[in-house]
């Protein structure tokens, strides 16, 4: 043996043993892992390794954190779960098609596969090693030393089955009994839904014809006293009809009076009295009509308070139709909560029960309410979703009308199990149909 190559046997054989020493000076499994899969760089040169216990990689060069659904990882475990327990020079020709190609693509030219045998002598892991030239007969016999360092010190961080931390059953049958004692426990039952702060007996003011809207005279929440001018339609038509009417009338009652001039002298005019009298009649309650519809035009307050309303732009130019509702006038004092539960949290809820409101604007302030109806039938949300309306009364002064937040309605108490499990075993009913 020449010096170089005898310089080069005891490098290789102090690199070796400086492995062995790292694995058995491993505190952990993961500080384990982490030097299998990088420590044996500098001595047998792979590009990249991956450590796979029970099937699953749990170490990869390079890699703090392993990505379980990173195409690498896919790779590795497809190809390693067709390798038999003995360590040798992976054949491609022996993976699928998908295999190869990801092979290709994501790995070295050359793989070798290092399983890790437990006392039994059956597989619990292995070591996918990866480089562009092939493993040589001494590096085969080098890494078949060094998997059984691996698998001894893996087996002594880990006893017992090396996949699995040991628990002692005692320990664990005490777990599992606090465990199911935890879900004995009794806990009130609760559910979320979205709300808003509305009036609470106030007056709503709807469109008294068909017509345009000409003007929004007050702005959203505004303070409006009795009497006072909210909207106004555009009144050209109006007007133009009422006009039109009292001419009408105008006429009407002319020709009635010149009829009744000539009726003292002429018998035919005398017979036309009558007619031209309930022309007259009819001309007048047209005109009085035209009146009325012209007064409707402008909408005033009939009582104080505020006025409530999203936008007066949405409604400025907008043809109305009668009765279709414009605003509302509440007295800011008189308020309620209104809910709408989804029919998916619903839940046994009595009157009275216990109301919490969590505002958007103001999400650390609690405002309690106590449930004062609940709907008999779901209905359908602006958004599309069913849900029960429910209305609850505030037990202290009530916030501004128009808030929204999110209120937390409170039922009646039940297993922690249960509490848990009730949307679940609810969708797998509907599903199963049992």
């Amino acid at each position: 043996m020449t010096a170089a190559a005898q310089v080069t046997a005891e490098r290789v054989f102090a690199l070796f043993l400086g492995l062995q020493q790292q694995a058995r000076q491993a505190s952990s499994s993961e500080q384990l892992a982490f030097s299998m899969v990088n420590d044996g760089q500098a001595l047998f040169g792979f590009r990249h390794a991956a450590l796979l216990i029970a099937g699953k990689v749990q170490a990869l060069t390079g890699i703090s954190v392993v990505e379980a659904n990173a195409p690498f990882v896919a790779f590795v475990e497809r190809a390693a779960a067709a390798l038999p327990a003995q360590a040798q020079a992976v054949d491609p020709a022996g993976q699928d098609e998908q295999t190869l190609l990801d092979w290709q693509s994501l790995s070295a030219a050359h793989a070798y596969w290092l399983p890790l045998l437990d006392r039994q002598g059956q597989p619990f892991g292995g070591l996918w090693l990866a480089r562009d030239q092939p493993f040589s007969p001494a590096e085969q016999t080098l890494l078949a030393q060094l998997a059984q360092t691996y698998a001894h010190a893996w087996q002594a961080l880990r006893p017992g089955k090396p996949w699995r931390l040991r628990w002692p059953k005692r320990r664990l049958l005490m777990l599992l009994g606090a465990a199911l004692l935890v879900l004995l426990v009794p806990v009130r039952q609760s559910v979320l839904a979205p709300a808003e702060v509305v009036p609470l007996g106030g007056r709503v003011v709807t469109a008294p014809l068909e017509g345009v809207v000409a003007e929004f005279l007050v702005k959203p929440n505004q303070e409006v006293a009795a009497g006072e001018l909210l909207v106004r339609f555009d009144a050209t038509t109006l007007k133009a009809q009422a006009d039109v009417a009292e001419r009408s009338l105008g006429v009407a009652e002319a020709e009635l009076k010149a009829n009744t001039q000539r009726a003292f002298s002429d018998a035919e005019s005398g017979a036309r009295l009558d007619l031209l009298a309930a022309r007259v009649e009819q001309k007048r309650a047209e005109l009085d009509y035209a009146r009325q519809l012209l007064a409707r035009s402008e909408i005033r307050a009939e009582r104080a308070g505020i006025a409530v309303f999203a936008d007066a732009e949405r409604w400025t130019g907008k043809p109305v139709q009668t009765g279709e509702r414009l605003m509302q006038l509440a007295d800011p004092a008189q308020a309620e909560l209104r809910i709408e539960l989804p029919i998916g949290d619903a839940i046994g809820l009595q009157h009275g029960a216990e109301v919490a409101l969590f505002l958007d604007s103001d999400p650390l302030h609690r405002h309690s309410a106590a449930l004062e109806r609940a709907a008999y039938e779901a209905q359908a949300t602006a958004s599309g979703q069913l849900a029960y309306r429910l209305d609850a009364r505030f037990d202290e002064a009530p916030p501004r009308i128009g808030l929204r937040g999110t209120a937390k309605l409170y039922g009646e108490r039940a297993p922690l199990a249960y509490y848990l499990l009730r949307r679940p075993l609810a969708a797998l009913r509907q599903g199963l149909g049992f």
